[in-house]
């Protein structure tokens, strides 16, 4: 009888009791299903707020999670639709039709693959964190303008401020309107209060199961035994039978600019949303970083497949990512089966989606929109940066809100820019790698000029090669100037690396590049 190889004695070994993979698997299983729970009624909630049926949502839980989770480059990421594109969505859907948003999504996925092969995944987060939060803060505002609406079980207007315009008449039809409007806000008011008070109450032993299911699962109890006549989703009697490739004439429309111009803008921010998700995942666990490049090609294959089946657009999402590390996942196999749950609760429960209050799904989202509306962003950026930075923040979240997504973030980009022009006078950024003069074996990172946004993807990479578990020092004798975008960046480099043991200093130089450079690496990461 021949021994056994290699391969056949590593696998016996991963699956034996205490293996690698039983190991894993027993953390990844429950984390899968946490994430599970957390993801289905927000890509409902998403799927809703963008004017499209719900079902898409979870299609596109599915992909993130089955496809992308198979190949993303960050493996602790969920991937999924988004609130941060339910705002363009959904303007894009009432001005274009359903049928534009396939193509749309096509391209937009092409693009990304095309920027992850051309690896220029570093320079998506290279934009400032003030240009993001404030996007970010915009659109939560806008979501709430709009979910106020449909806590009515009305419609919401195509923007933000006719939003904004019509809420004393969604109060006069809530009184006089037909329908039970009355009972539509007391299941979302429930909803609301459940969630809220689930997270601030919630016993240690149930903290894994999230707020926005505890909310659903009240707001639709309420209306269920009340016997309230609102407004519930739609469910079509064949689930996946509006998932078609799409029709001709909707490819032909890819000739339009407008059309065209909205798949780079989906691209971007999709990009955007997913690599500082990525990011802030590194931060919260010790296993393999991001491979951003990889990352984003996954994420373009994931909504090209989207645009090919007629869902939504996908990110890297940020809630259901952190609720799949803090479940203890510890590989992408919780991922990958979080998409397979969504996959066999549509096939197997589909009926439950009825149940569900629409009303319901907008308190979700009400929460969601005022928690991404929160100025703590502003006000941390502004006590470690100042004013000018702050000021950023509100002018692209103030554009988002009054004029449109795109704008908002090309004025804050603009306002980036201009702040950094000063620095870039004082010289472009020189990195040298050397040895501490008076510490031999201790490496030296030694920072000269001006250390802007522009120049963050070498910055990045220079950190990154540096050894690991020891001192490295960060010199800064020629530094002449720092933004906060390299500041921010640092500074979670310098959590990431204090946690695994390394000791960073900040070496030679004074002034104020220096002192903000070392009050970065001191502070914990925000």
């Amino acid at each position: 009888m021949r021994p056994p190889g290699r391969l056949t004695t590593t696998l016996q070994s991963a699956l034996a009791p205490g293996g690698a993979v039983r190991a894993s698997l027993a953390r990844d299983l429950p984390a899968s299903v946490v994430v599970f729970l957390v993801a289905l009624p927000l890509c409902m909630g998403i799927a809703i707020a963008s004017g499209v049926p719900p079902e898409r949502g979870l299609i596109t839980g599915i992909v993130g999670g089955i496809v992308v989770g198979l190949l993303a480059g960050s493996p602790l990421q969920v991937s999924g639709p988004a609130a941060g594109l339910a705002v363009i969505v959904y303007g894009f859907v009432q001005a274009h039709g359903l049928d534009a948003l396939g193509p749309v999504l096509v391209v937009a996925g092409l693009v990304q693959l095309a920027a992850g092969a051309l690896r220029v995944g570093g320079w998506f987060r290279a934009i400032s964190p003030a240009v993001v939060h404030g996007m970010l803060a915009g659109i939560g505002i806008l979501i709430v303008l709009a979910q106020i609406h449909v806590l009515t079980d009305a419609l919401p207007r195509a923007s933000g401020l006719d939003n904004l315009v019509a809420i004393p008449a969604a109060f006069f039809n809530f009184v006089t309107g037909t329908g039970d409007r009355t009972g539509a806000v007391i299941v979302g008011g429930i909803t609301i209060a459940a969630m809220i008070a689930w997270e601030r109450l919630r016993p240690a032993r149930l903290r894994l199961l999230p707020g926005a299911l505890v909310g659903v699962l009240a707001g639709s109890l309420v209306a269920g035994l009340g016997d309230f006549a609102v407004k519930r989703v739609a469910v079509p009697e064949a689930l996946f039978s509006g998932l078609a490739l799409p029709a001709a004439e909707s490819w032909a429309r890819l000739a339009e600019a407008e059309i065209l111009i909205m798949a780079l803008v989906i691209a971007v921010i999709a990009s955007a949303e997913s690599l500082l998700s990525a990011a802030a995942v590194d931060r919260m666990h010790d296993g393999p970083r991001t491979q951003f490049d990889r990352e984003l090609g996954a994420q373009g294959i994931g909504n090209l497949i989207c645009g090919l089946v007629g869902a939504l657009p996908m990110t890297g999402v940020i809630v259901r990512s952190s609720a799949n590390v803090q479940a203890g996942a510890v590989s992408r196999a919780a991922t990958v089966m979080h998409g397979t749950w969504i996959l066999a609760f549509l096939l197997a429960l589909p009926w439950l989606l009825a149940l569900v209050p629409t009303a319901s799904l907008a308190g979700i989202l009400v929460v969601t929109g005022w928690r991404l509306a929160s100025p703590a962003h502003a006000l941390h950026l502004q006590a470690r940066y100042g004013w000018l930075t702050a000021a950023i923040w509100l002018a692209t979240m103030a554009t988002v809100v009054a004029v449109d997504l795109l704008t908002g973030v090309l004025t804050g980009l603009a306002l980036s820019l201009l702040q950094a022009l000063p620095s870039l006078r004082k010289g472009r950024l020189r990195i040298e790698h050397a040895a501490a003069p008076e510490v031999p074996g201790v490496p030296e990172l030694r920072l000269s000029g001006a250390a802007t946004f522009l120049q963050l993807p070498s910055l990045t990479a220079a950190l990154e090669r540096t050894p690991a578990g020891g001192e490295v020092r960060l010199a800064t004798d020629n530094l002449a100037a720092i933004d906060h975008t390299c500041l921010e960046m640092i500074g979670d480099w310098a959590s990431r690396r204090s946690a695994g043991g390394s000791r960073i200093a900040v070496v030679g130089g004074s002034g104020v590049p220096h002192d903000r450079l070392a009050a970065a690496v001191a502070a914990p990461a925000h």
